[in-house]
C-alpha cells in the first residue's frame, strides 16, 4: 500500500563499527597488563571458552548458522504440560481430575506418570480428558502396547500427545521382549501423526548429573539403537524414525541449556542422515523437563528462581512441550499453591514475555552458535566412541560410568563452593525452619536422593534431628545413612569454612566405596563411616530382619533405643570420622553454619 510507513533502519549508522582487534585491545587495557588468555575457562564437558567472541567466531564455523525451527503443531511457541504422578494400584482418579482442572486454567496437555499401567482407568481418563482431542502423554514401564490398545478401546480412532516407554534408558529387563512390545505399540500408532509413540528419556541422564556433552550423546546413542533395532517390514524405518520424541531434563546452567538443544537437533539430522533419511523427516520434537537434579530441599523457594532459568532455557533452546516441576515437590504432597506457580510460569513466558513470537532467538549469536557448534562436535565424538564399543545397550557399561564420574565431579565442585547451590553451600539461611517433617522425609522411599545437593542436605536435615531431639531430651537414637562417596565431600565442605591459617592436616582413613552415616542421639552426634556390608548387617539386626530375606533394603532412617544402638555400633564395627584437631560436634556445627 502507498501510505505504508517504510520500516526504520536498524543498523545504528551512527555508531562506528568496532573490530574484534579494538574490543581486544580495550579488554587488555581494561586488565591492567594481566594476560586475556587468563579469562578463558574449562567447561565440566572439557573443552575451553574464550570471554570474548565476536563475528569471526561465526566465520570460524563449519557453515554459516541458520535459524532452527520448532517442528510443532502450535507454530512458534510451545505446549505447557505439567506431569503427575500416578502411584501402583491407584486408578488415577484423583489426579485425573487435576490435571482436568489445569487444562482450564492454562496447560495445553497433561503428562501421566504411571507406575501401573493396567490398574490406570482409561475410561475415566477419557470421560474427563477427551482423548480424541487432548494433548496427553504417558510414561509407563510395562506393557506399552497393551496400555495402547485400551486406550483406542474408549471407541477413539486417534491419539494426541505421545508415550514414553525407553528400555535402553531405563535399564528395563528382558530387552528382545521389550522391543517387541514397543514394535506392537508402534504399528498400532503409526499412522496417527499427532502421536509420538517413541520419546526417548533422556532425561535420566540430565536427573544424575551427566554434563550436556554427554546428555546429547547418550541420546544419539539411544535413538540409534532403536533405529536398527524396531525397523521390520511392517514398520519401516521411517515411521519408527517420525515416531521419536527426546524427553530433556534443564539444569540451570543457561546458556549451555539453549546450545544444547540447538546441538541436538542439529545433530539429529545427521543422525538420520547416516540411516537414509531425507531432511524433511528429521525434525524431532523436544519435550523439556525442570530438572530434579537441581532442586533442593533447603531454601526450597529458591527452587522457584531455578525452575524459571530452567524454563526460559528451554523455549529459547526450541522445545515444543514443556513440563514445570512444583517447587516443593521434593518434600509435599501435590498441592493447588505449588501447581499454579509451575503452570504459571510457562504462560507468563508466553503471555507476558512473549517468547513464543520467535523461532529462534539465539540464531546469529556470536557466543550461543559457537557454543552449539562446539557441543554438537564433542557430543558427536562421545556418540561414535559408545558406538564403537558396540552401542547401546551394549555399551550402558561404559554410559554408566561416564555419568558417575560426571556425577562425582558435581557432587566435588559444590562441596568445595566452587559450584554454588544457593541456600544450600553458598547464602545458607541458618534460621531455616523447615515446613515438612525431616524424618519422615529421610524415612520415605520417595525421597530423592540423586540430586546434585542430596549429600548436603541430608547431612543438614540429619543434624537437624539431632539438635531436635537434644532440645527435646529424647531418650531414642537414629542412624542417617548419608550415602556412598560422602566422605570426602564432607571433609571438603568442612575445610572449606576454615580460615586459611586454620586447615588442618585429613586422616586419610576412609577407605573407598565406603557408607558416610550419622548417629544422633540426645547426647551427642557422631559422623562415622561403614562399608554397605556392615550398614546391612546392622539394619537387619535393629529389625530383626532374617539374613535369607532378599527383599529387604535398608531404609536411610533406621531409629532404636539408645543403648541398643551404641552396641550395635559397636558390634558391626562402624569407625568414628576424624578431622585431625575438630572434633566431630565441631565439625557439624561448622557444616550446620552453628
Amino acid at each position: 500500500m502507498p501510505d505504508t510507513p517504510r520500516p526504520a533502519s536498524v543498523s545504528f549508522s551512527e555508531f562506528e563499527p568496532v573490530s574484534t582487534a579494538a574490543w581486544q585491545a580495550r579488554i587488555a587495557r581494561d586488565l591492567k597488563g594481566a594476560d586475556p588468555a587468563t579469562l578463558r575457562w574449562q567447561t565440566p564437558d572439557g573443552f575451553m571458552l574464550d570471554p570474548f567472541y565476536h563475528r569471526e567466531a561465526l566465520e570460524a564455523l563449519p557453515e554459516p548458522p541458520t535459524p532452527q525451527v520448532r517442528p510443532s503443531a502450535t507454530g512458534s511457541s510451545w505446549r505447557n504440560v505439567p506431569s503427575y504422578s500416578v502411584p501402583a494400584g491407584e486408578r488415577g482418579h484423583a489426579t485425573i481430575l487435576r490435571a482436568a482442572e489445569a487444562l482450564t486454567r492454562g496447560a495445553d496437555g497433561a503428562h501421566f506418570v504411571v507406575a501401573d499401567a493396567t490398574a490406570f482407568d482409561v475410561e475415566f481418563l477419557h470421560a474427563h480428558l477427551p482423548l480424541d482431542t487432548t494433548y496427553v502423554g504417558y510414561s509407563l514401564t510395562n506393557a506399552p502396547a497393551a496400555f495402547i490398545q485400551r486406550l483406542l478401546d474408549t471407541g477413539i480412532s486417534e491419539l494426541h500427545g505421545f508415550l514414553q516407554h525407553d528400555p535402553i534408558s531405563n535399564h528395563l529387563h528382558n530387552f528382545k521382549g521389550q522391543l517387541q512390545e514397543l514394535r506392537e505399540a508402534l504399528t498400532l500408532t503409526q499412522h496417527m501423526p499427532n502421536f509420538r509413540a517413541l520419546t526417548l528419556h533422556t532425561a535420566f541422564f540430565g536427573n544424575r548429573g551427566a554434563t550436556v556433552t554427554q546428555q546429547v550423546a547418550f541420546a544419539l546413542a539411544t535413538a540409534a539403537a532403536y533405529l536398527s533395532e524396531l525397523p521390520t517390514e511392517a514398520l519401516p524405518i521411517a515411521n519408527v524414525a517420525a515416531a521419536m520424541r527426546v524427553h530433556v531434563a534443564i539444569n540451570p546452567n543457561y546458556f549451555f541449556e539453549i546450545a544444547k538443544l540447538r546441538g541436538l537437533r542439529r545433530l539429529w539430522v545427521t543422525l538420520l542422515h547416516a540411516y537414509g533419511l531425507p531432511p524433511e523427516t528429521a525434525q524431532v520434537p523436544l519435550w523439556a523437563e525442570t530438572s530434579s537434579w537441581s532442586q533442593t530441599t533447603l531454601d526450597a523457594h529458591t527452587n522457584l528462581l531455578r525452575v524459571t532459568t530452567e524454563a526460559m532455557s528451554a523455549v529459547l533452546g526450541g522445545a515444543d512441550a514443556l513440563s514445570v516441576r512444583p517447587f516443593d515437590c521434593l518434600f509435599h504432597d501435590p498441592n493447588e499453591f505449588s501447581d499454579r506457580l509451575a503452570r504459571n510460569l510457562s504462560v507468563l513466558l508466553r503471555e507476558e514475555v512473549g517468547l513464543g513470537q520467535v523461532q529462534d532467538a539465539a540464531a546469529g549469536s556470536y557466543y550461543l552458535e559457537t557454543l552449539t557448534d562446539t557441543l554438537a562436535r564433542e557430543a558427536w565424538t562421545l556418540f561414535q566412541k559408545i558406538e564403537a564399543k558396540g552401542g547401546l545397550p551394549a555399551a550402558i557399561g561404559l554410559v554408566m560410568q561416564e555419568l558417575h564420574e560426571a556425577a562425582q565431579a558435581q557432587f566435588r565442585r559444590i562441596a568445595t563452593g566452587e559450584q554454588v547451590v544457593v541456600g544450600t553451600n553458598k547464602f545458607q539461611n541458618t534460621r531455616e525452619h523447615f515446613d515438612f517433617n525431616p524424618k519422615r522425609l529421610l524415612r520415605s522411599r520417595e525421597f530423592d536422593s540423586t540430586r546434585a545437593t542430596y549429600p548436603s542436605e541430608v547431612l543438614r536435615l540429619a543434624t537437624s534431628l539431632h539438635f531436635e531431639r537434644r532440645e527435646k531430651k529424647r531418650k531414642r537414637a537414629a542412624v542417617v545413612l548419608l550415602g556412598s562417596h560422602t566422605n570426602q565431600l564432607i571433609e571438603e565442605s568442612f575445610l572449606r569454612l576454615l580460615p586459611d591459617q586454620e586447615q588442618a592436616d585429613l586422616h586419610e582413613s576412609h577407605p573407598v566405596g565406603t557408607l558416610s552415616v550419622l548417629l544422633s542421639s540426645t547426647e551427642e552426634a557422631i559422623l562415622m563411616y561403614a562399608t554397605p556390608e556392615q550398614f546391612g548387617r546392622f539394619a537387619r539386626y535393629i529389625y530383626r530382619i532374617a539374613d535369607d530375606d532378599t527383599t529387604f533394603v535398608p531404609p536411610v532412617l533406621i531409629t532404636a533405643d539408645l543403648a541398643t544402638m551404641q552396641e550395635a555400633v559397636r558390634v558391626f564395627g562402624f569407625q568414628e570420622f576424624t578431622v585431625q584437631g575438630y572434633s566431630t560436634e565441631d565439625v557439624l556445627a561448622r557444616l550446620q553454619g552453628k
